[in-house]
């Protein structure tokens, strides 16, 4: 059961009207990271899930997106009307489609269920939320330093901040699985290679001195270094 209450969950307040700047906000309504992929994500994810809290909780952040989906598009709304006879207006999606959001992404392209994520195991469905967390407030970012309207500065920096709030709420979903640091999920044991590093990466020249990158990702005692995976064999 849903109730819509006729409010946004944050502020909306557009003082200087942009069509342009709108084009650029439809990267969030309709667009492959924004709010509505990931409202019908985290919701579609929740009916795998038998854990009754994490279901809540994935839930509870799906409708807050819808909520930020709301908010976007009174952004586009506030930033099309009543300049529909501007050049600016003209040089937009908005001249064909209409004032106001559409399921378009910037550059117009119609948005797609191809953009969600979801697989059924909660342990790799909150691993790609936290990836689609990551791509949500890069966004954001952008739109934040290209936008000239302080309102819609404020605006976006709280949604910024609710999508950075999300990723530690699955960081710490994961955490209570005891997955967040481990690879591994499913039933199915890997094989011998498991903790193997090969160096496949080279100059390929006579005469060039290599220098191979070395870290934790590919260093004791995690992972068996293999520096020449030609001539060896594991």
């Amino acid at each position: 059961m849903f109730f819509h209450k006729k409010e946004t969950i944050h502020s909306v307040d557009i003082r200087e009207p942009n069509p342009r700047f709108a084009q650029l906000l439809l990267e969030q309504f309709g667009g492959a990271t924004g709010e509505l992929s990931a409202a019908l994500q985290y919701w579609v994810q929740s009916f795998h899930v038998e854990d009754a809290s994490i279901r809540d909780m994935l839930q509870d952040i799906a409708v807050e997106e819808f909520g930020h989906l709301e908010m976007v598009g009174k952004m586009i709304e506030a930033h099309t009307k009543n300049v529909d006879r501007t050049e600016a207006y003209k040089s937009t999606l908005f001249a064909i489609r209409g004032m106001g959001p559409h399921f378009l992404d910037s550059q117009g392209n119609t948005w797609t269920a191809s953009y969600l994520n979801e697989g059924g195991d909660v342990v790799r469905d909150l691993r790609a939320n936290i990836a689609a967390e990551a791509g949500a407030p890069q966004t954001y970012e952008e739109l934040i330093k290209l936008s000239t309207d302080e309102g819609s500065k404020k605006t976006l920096v709280h949604l910024l901040t609710r999508e950075i709030s999300h990723t530690q709420m699955f960081m710490k979903a994961l955490d209570s699985l005891g997955k967040l640091t481990d690879p591994m999920f499913g039933n199915i044991q890997p094989d011998e290679t498991v903790d193997i590093y090969y160096n496949l990466s080279s100059y390929g020249k006579e005469g060039v001195v290599q220098v191979d990158e070395r870290g934790p990702w590919n260093s004791e005692p995690t992972f068996k270094y293999i520096a020449d995976p030609l001539n060896t064999r594991s």
